[in-house]
């Protein structure tokens, strides 16, 4: 069997990334303080390590903010060339306005520069030869699929834009015309092509085929598991790929792939959740009065009429509470009737438009989630008129309410409003994969987005 092991995982590439964006970061700083001007950060200091590892941290962390680790991002010139701008900028502000815990402000304003200048350079160098050197098809996994033509097409469609997996064959009883490398799955030899093409993982899918071809599949899978092959579902592939879970997971079979045990038994994890919903929500309704005064005013000139809005939204368990928002339309919006919002709907107001893309009509929300009927991070809570419909259309879509509705969420984050009945399944996917995962990294994710959704103005 060859085992070339050139390709880099996904999880290996995300660390790469951030190993050397430090690395060279942290080499730049001692290089600089010693054969250069620079002076700030002074390499001889005793407090260096201190300094070194505060200003990694903030690296990284504003590093996720603007998506540096995201490698769809990473893939682009353009992107990351803007992002690592952003990035290196707010993380020189951040550092030198904690004096405390970094080096006393330079009185040379120069050396403040040279700061930016220490972290954008050599990572940028790296992110472009990163770009032209390991993000190309030498270092994808290879895989093959074995997947039914009913059922095939989806996992095709997924490896296309994904840059981490190169579908060296793929085996079914049809060939898909869009597609290269077809094996006719009654006359291949698994073993021989897994062998013979450097493939690292095969991705399954028996849903279709005869009992006869799976027996004949399954012969050959014990050969490749007994020499350390990876074999993996197609339900497994599409939750890496997408952060979804798949489409066939909403028929009878729903208990058989979704298990809720393991998160609902969390009693760490939902202390720990309660504890930051309060945290956050106090000090976000304390920035809100703050700001306020200036929100009531420009409301009075952009955007006349009441300031505020409730409605009845479904929230845990089915229950209905009253939710508060700032007002984004314009007055008796659904005078006619209760629709969803659209991208662009034309109902919203000039004003209305900068409080969506910025969230501040949502910020009302926290003294919801102080009350216990939200919490921070859950599925987006629904009006009672669009749940009932959506639950006789939309399978199992009434499990969005074992766990509370969220101000911010993982189908909020990833997906963007859904106006169709086929965009809220998708939604729902999202929504039951977070329900399904919940733990505190996908929770951490899920306000690094939000907070990148309203630095770049990508709220609906």
């Amino acid at each position: 069997m060859n085992n070339n092991s050139s390709y880099i995982d996904i999880s290996e590439r995300k660390l790469l990334l951030r190993l050397l964006d430090i690395i060279l970061i942290i080499t730049g700083v001692f290089l600089a303080s010693d054969y250069t001007s620079f002076s700030y950060i002074d390499s001889y200091n005793s407090s260096i390590i201190s300094w070194l590892a505060l200003l990694g941290f903030y690296f990284l962390f504003f590093g996720e903010v603007f998506q540096l680790y995201d490698l769809k991002i990473s893939a682009s010139r353009y992107k990351i060339i803007k992002n690592l701008f952003l990035a290196s900028l707010i993380t020189t502000f951040v550092f030198v306005l904690t004096p405390f815990y970094s080096p006393s402000l330079p009185e040379n304003r120069m050396q403040i520069i040279y700061l930016f200048l220490l972290l954008i350079l050599p990572v940028l160098c790296w992110r472009l030869a990163y770009i032209s050197l390991l993000f190309s098809p030498k270092f994808f996994k290879e895989i093959i699929i074995i997947s039914h033509s009913s059922t095939i097409n989806e996992l095709l469609e997924l490896t296309k834009d994904d840059h981490h997996h190169n579908v060296g064959k793929y085996l079914s009883n049809n060939k898909n015309a869009g597609f290269e490398n077809f094996v006719n799955i009654k006359e291949a030899n698994i073993y021989e092509i897994v062998r013979t093409n450097n493939i690292k993982e095969v991705i399954i899918n028996t849903s279709g085929f005869s009992t006869e071809i799976i027996k004949k599949i399954n012969r050959d899978l014990i050969l490749l598991f007994e020499e350390g092959i990876n074999i993996k579902s197609s339900e497994s592939f599409y939750e890496e790929i997408t952060a979804s879970v798949p489409k066939d997971y909403l028929d009878f079979n729903f208990y058989k792939n979704m298990n809720f045990s393991c998160s609902s038994n969390k009693r760490f994890y939902k202390l720990f959740h309660r504890f930051l919903d309060i945290l956050i929500s106090l000090t976000g309704l304390l920035v809100f009065l703050v700001l306020l005064p200036f929100i009531f005013i420009l409301n009075v000139f952009m955007n006349k009429g009441p300031l505020f809005y409730k409605q009845i939204r479904v929230g845990k368990n089915g229950q209905n509470f009253t939710i508060f928002k700032l007002r984004s339309m314009v007055v008796n919006a659904e005078s006619s009737g209760a629709v969803y919002a659209q991208k662009n709907d034309a109902r919203i107001t000039k004003f209305g438009k900068f409080l969506r893309k910025t969230r501040l009509d949502e910020v009302p929300q926290f003294f919801n989630i102080l009350k216990g009927d939200m919490s921070i991070i859950g599925p987006r809570p629904e009006r009672p008129k669009f749940v009932k419909d959506l639950e006789e259309k939309v399978p199992f879509y009434a499990i969005r309410h074992v766990v509370k509705p969220g101000l911010t969420g993982w189908a909020q984050v990833k997906f963007p409003y859904a106006g169709t009945l086929e965009e809220q399944e998708k939604k729902l996917r999202y929504d039951l994969f977070y329900i399904k995962e919940q733990c505190i990294l996908l929770d951490f994710k899920i306000i690094i987005r939000t907070i990148t959704t309203v630095l770049f103005f990508k709220g609906q």
